[in-house]
């Protein structure tokens, strides 16, 4: 790989963070609050790029055009016995006649280094899945591979006013869990997440936490008892309606605690911009 293709490759990964952290698509794998450092670094990695191919091809024009003007010009002769070049070949023989190479091993003819290691191509996969492939947000495949997280708390505030009220996945399972339903009471909450099968063929409502990115995703998960929709789905994303019930089943994955919903309403959505919980 030669400095050129470097930089190169620093324009297209710097094109694709640009593309997925100006778009919607950067929200599948990290915090809506780093979007401004992806444009940032995005915007670095095209710049660096975009200067260090002006300043590669620059030199590389000046030395085509120099290099033409010496062939021009015809052969210079030199003292015989002292070291020269051939005009034909534009290896140096020194008084002994051994042939050597005008420039250093690790020239590459333009007066630049060899160039980085074959593995830095590698960079283009990334950049490749990005533009192409585009993995969506982690789901029902990765939450049943993970044991649900919970937070536990000793003291929980009053719920807002409305009806339902609107709760995220990780407050209400921390509620119903460590509260036992207490600062729930009878009220009804709406939630929000993907379906998926549980332990025993139970139907739950998950939805995925993350502290930074999906590096460190892992899920939320709600038993879902009462009225469901019918032809239910795995990723089949709902929006739910409500109440508190002491039901409770263990995760197979970890052993944690997912408590139940009676669902009394529910509605097919389709998948939020924003998919996961912080």
């Amino acid at each position: 790989m030669n400095r050129q293709a470097q930089a190169v490759i620093l324009l297209l990964v710097g094109g694709a963070v640009l593309r997925a952290s100006l778009t919607d698509q950067y929200l599948n794998y990290v915090k809506p609050g780093l979007q401004p450092y992806l444009i940032l670094s995005g915007a670095i990695l095209v710049l660096a790029g975009g200067f260090s191919l002006w300043y590669e091809l620059r030199p590389a024009r000046a030395a085509v055009a120099g290099s033409a003007a010496g062939v021009s010009g015809g052969s210079v002769g030199v003292p015989e016995g002292a070291a020269g070049v051939s005009a034909h070949d534009g290896h140096e023989h020194d008084s002994h006649g051994h042939e050597g190479h005008g420039h250093g091993q690790d020239d590459d003819g333009h007066g630049h280094g060899s160039g980085g290691p074959k593995v830095a191509w590698l960079l283009l996969l990334p950049v490749f899945g990005l533009l192409l492939v585009a993995p969506p947000a982690l789901g029902s495949y990765a939450a049943g591979r993970s044991g649900a997280a919970l937070v536990a708390k000793s003291d929980f505030a009053p719920l807002p006013a409305g009806d339902p009220v609107k709760l995220t996945m990780l407050d209400y399972a921390s509620r119903a869990v460590f509260d036992r339903g207490t600062s729930l009471g009878d009220r009804r909450v709406e939630l929000t997440g993907f379906a998926m099968r549980g332990p025993g063929g139970t139907w739950l409502l998950a939805r995925m936490m993350v502290s930074c990115c999906a590096a460190d995703a892992r899920p939320v998960k709600v038993a879902m008892a009462g009225q469901l929709p019918d032809g239910l789905r795995d990723e089949q994303w709902l929006r739910l309606t409500g109440t508190y019930t002491d039901r409770q089943l263990k995760d197979t994955v970890n052993g944690e605690t997912i408590p139940f919903i009676e669902v009394s309403g529910s509605t097919v959505i389709q998948a939020p911009a924003e998919q996961y919980e912080s």
